[in-house]
């Protein structure tokens, strides 16, 4: 059963899998190939053979031999081959993989199976190590190399540092370790105070590179311990020179040895070096220090013996000394401000000066002194102000021309400088502007003018919202003949500043020419927000207050409005940055929009909040005459109302009642004089026309006699006659006068009491009310008078 399974498909494709063999022999198959190491881009050719005899299942039936290379399929050329083996071969032209496996592999029964392994690599021969240099330790002796190995080679490489001394000694050196291009020789392997030759070697297998051989003594390339600055002092008689002394390190006493010193003040960006001391002095002399100032002083030495490959020590502690102080030198750079100060005759003056520079201060100024005049041996002239800064304001008399301004430190004061308090009335420049220099700078250009200019006076200010004064912001330049300068000072980038240009002639200043100029732009912090003004049903006026100039970052060049709605698409509009108001119109009634403004300067754009607005549906005059019409018709109704509520009223006020004396009739008339009833109050009712009862005539200024008194009438004057009412009845009143009897009018007047009487009354004039002298029968209208009422009057009957 065994030897029958031996032959089955399965075990033989078993058999098959269990045949490969990573070094090249697969028992039944070989893989060669030459080289197995090739340089990259080179050609490599590979041969797989296989032993039939040796793979069980092959003995009989057809093979087919493929390559893959890794998982890439080549193709080669296959042949029988002596001995019943089938033979592949195939040629790589260009390799261009740093590694790769190649695999011989078997088809059978449909399977492609790998019999068959190979590694090829490629690279480059091993690049020359470069810039050898080597180092000895005093503390062990040990001479520790360093290198640079160059290209990668992609190949494993050896590295070696080699040496070898005088007289054909054997090879020694050191294997650096982690791939690092570096090791120490040991103090064992070296010869100290002879030469020695060492170098570095790399091989791979393409090759060997060896570096530049240094031939060197090991102690020559020594690094020894720093020296130690002991101290520093001045030199009395050579006020700019100093003398140093130091000690040398432990163990180098017997050497001779070359060191440097370096220094610099703190203001420095560079080192000044003194090179050629020499080491066993232990002291050294150097001129040409600044007064006053405070320097730091550092030093380092080297075997003097030693090659240009030795190596210094390192630098030693830095120390701290500052040489003494001289009285300030020099002039100061002086700007001045003038105006008259009242009706006194004085001027009160604003002077700005620069601080001297270090080469000219001497040491650190302790102050600042304003006289009216120069000081003299023996004599100290008026001070007008005495002060640290590098300002002062004081009040001198109008006459005044000039004053001297010094400065003084602790070794004493400057001579004084000159300043002429001159007009500013001279002829300006032309052709100012300032261009960005930098982040932090301004180029200020104009053109020079006619006359000859001493020097120019720059000032600038940064533009805020709340005005300030920078009292150092201005700058002299001395060379008349410029047409440009630098201002580095106090510059910011996105800031504005306003730049003023004075130029100095002899014997008057020059009226200031100005510019605004920014050194670095960007889109502003914000845009303005935005305020609706006025709306109607197809326009909107928006405005909006200008940005701070602290927020606009650069010149604002212009504004811009976008506005949408939900049916229309964005539309915008461009104003320039000096209107603060824009008004939007074609827009459509009753509609919703959204407007935002954009704020851009030269460097960008930035937009602000939006806006949401409504049309109106109706203009303002149509709105207005809409109030108009619904206020008219309002108010008709209101008449209306009224009108149909108080019917009677209104008709008795608009076409009062008037009764017809030829349809009225007068009942019984009696004698003013008979017993009246107590007039009874009529119960409240609705309002009606008035019923007159009693009708009274009244006597005209024609019946008056002159020289009666009023009230007393002479025996057989006839009394008005009333007519009597049943008890309980009102009675009304009218009188009748004169005129009225002859325009029929009637005046109803309340009733009078019972205890009054009925005559006129008058002021003793003409105007008096009268009685009628006859009874009113011989009245043949009035006899037929009837007043209509609510109750049916009496006829009067005569007396």
């Amino acid at each position: 059963m065994a030897r029958r399974g031996a032959g089955t498909p399965f075990l033989r494709q078993l058999s098959l899998l269990l045949l490969l063999h990573l070094g090249g022999t697969l028992g039944c198959a070989s893989v060669a190939v030459s080289p197995r190491v090739v340089p990259l881009g080179s050609a490599v050719t590979a041969s797989c053979t296989i032993q039939r005899e040796l793979c069980h299942g092959l003995e009989q039936g057809k093979v087919r031999i493929s390559w893959m290379l890794d998982n890439k399929l080549v193709a080669g050329s296959q042949h029988q081959g002596p001995g019943g083996t089938e033979v592949s071969n195939l040629t790589l032209p260009r390799f261009n993989l740093t590694q790769a496996r190649l695999f011989c592999c078997v088809e059978w029964n449909g399977t492609k199976q790998r019999v068959g392994v190979a590694e090829i690599r490629a690279g480059y021969p091993p690049a020359k190590p470069l810039n050898l240099s080597c180092v000895l330790n005093l503390s062990d002796y040990g001479l520790t190399c360093r290198w640079e190995q160059g290209t990668n080679s992609h190949l494993p490489t050896s590295v070696v540092l080699k040496c070898t001394g005088s007289g054909a000694q054997a090879v020694t050196g050191c294997t650096p370790r982690g791939g690092h291009s570096h090791c120490t020789v040991p103090r064992q392997l070296l010869q100290l105070y002879r030469q020695m030759e060492i170098w570095v070697s790399a091989t791979n297998a393409l090759g060997t590179a060896e570096s530049e051989r240094l031939c060197i003594d090991p102690m020559d390339v020594a690094k020894l311990d720093p020296p130690t600055l002991q101290s520093i002092q001045s030199i009395p008689f050579q006020t700019d020179c100093i003398a140093l002394a130091w000690d040398v390190a432990w163990g180098t006493e017997h050497m001779e040895l070359q060191c440097e010193l370096r220094y610099r003040a703190p203001e420095d960006s560079a080192w000044a070096l003194v090179t050629g001391i020499i080491g066993q002095a232990g002291s050294a002399q150097r001129c040409g220090f600044l007064f006053g100032t405070q320097y730091c002083f550092q030093m380092r030495c080297r075997r003097s013996s030693a090659t240009a490959l030795a190596s210094w020590s390192e630098w030693s502690p830095v120390r701290n000394y500052t040489t003494h102080e001289k009285a300030p030198a020099g002039k100061l750079d002086a700007w001045w401000g003038a105006r008259p100060a009242g009706p006194g005759g004085r001027l009160e003056v604003q002077l700005r000066w620069k601080a001297p520079r270090q080469r000219e201060a001497n040491g650190r100024v302790l102050g600042y002194r304003v006289t009216l005049s120069p000081r003299r041996r023996g004599r100290d002239p008026p001070t007008l102000c005495n002060t640290t800064r590098t300002q002062c304001n004081f009040s001198v008399p109008a006459a005044t021309g000039r004053v001297y301004l010094s400065a003084y430190n602790a070794a004493g004061e400057a001579a004084p400088t000159e300043v002429t308090l001159l007009e500013r009335k001279g002829q300006p420049l032309a052709g100012l502007r300032a261009v960005p220099g930098g982040e932090r700078s301004l180029w200020v250009h104009w053109e020079a003018p006619p006359a000859p200019v001493s020097a120019y006076v720059l000032e600038w200010q940064r533009v805020t919202a709340e005005p300030g004064h920078c009292s150092a912001c201005w700058q002299m330049e001395r060379d008349g003949t410029a047409t440009r300068a630098l201002i580095q000072d106090g510059i910011e980038p996105f800031q504005r500043y306003n730049i003023s240009l004075y130029p100095l002639y002899e014997g008057t200043v020059g009226v200031p020419v100005h510019t605004t100029a920014y050194s670095q732009q960007k889109a502003p912090s914000h845009a303005p927000k935005l305020h609706l003004k006025r709306i109607s049903k197809s326009e909107a006026e928006l405005c909006w207050e200008p940005l701070p100039v602290e927020v606009q970052n650069g010149f604002i060049t212009s504004y811009t409005i976008f506005w949408a709605s939900s049916i229309t698409s964005m539309a915008s509009a461009t104003v320039t940055p000096s209107l603060s108001s824009f008004a939007i119109r074609g827009l459509k009634p009753s509609t919703l929009y959204k407007v935002h403004i954009m704020a851009s300067t030269a460097a960008g754009s930035t937009n602000g909040t939006s806006l949401t607005l409504v049309t109106t549906a109706l203009d303002d005059t149509e709105i207005q005459f809409l109030f108009l019409s619904l206020g008219l018709v309002f108010v008709g109704l209101m008449v209306l109302l009224i009108c149909f509520q108080k019917n009677e009223r209104m008709k008795e006020q608009l076409w009062p009642s008037v009764p017809d004396p030829a349809n009225s009739s007068l009942g019984k008339w009696v004698p003013a004089a008979a017993p009246q009833e107590p007039l009874q109050v009529p119960a409240a009712r609705e309002p009606g026309p008035a019923a007159i009862s009693t009708v009274t005539v009244l006597e005209g200024d024609a019946g008056k006699e002159p020289g009666k008194e009023p009230g007393k009438e002479p025996p057989g004057t006839p009394r008005p006659y009333v007519r009597q009412e049943g008890p309980g009845e009102p009675v009304q009143y009218a009188r009748v006068g004169p005129a009225g009897y002859r325009g029929q009018r009637l005046l109803p007047e309340p009733a009078p009491r019972s205890y009054e009487n009925l005559r006129g009354r008058g002021d003793g004039g003409g105007g008096d009310w009268g009685f009628l002298e006859e009874p009113p029968a011989t009245f043949p209208l009035l006899q037929g008078l009837r007043i209509g009422g609510n109750e049916e009057l009496h006829e009067c009957r005569a007396d």
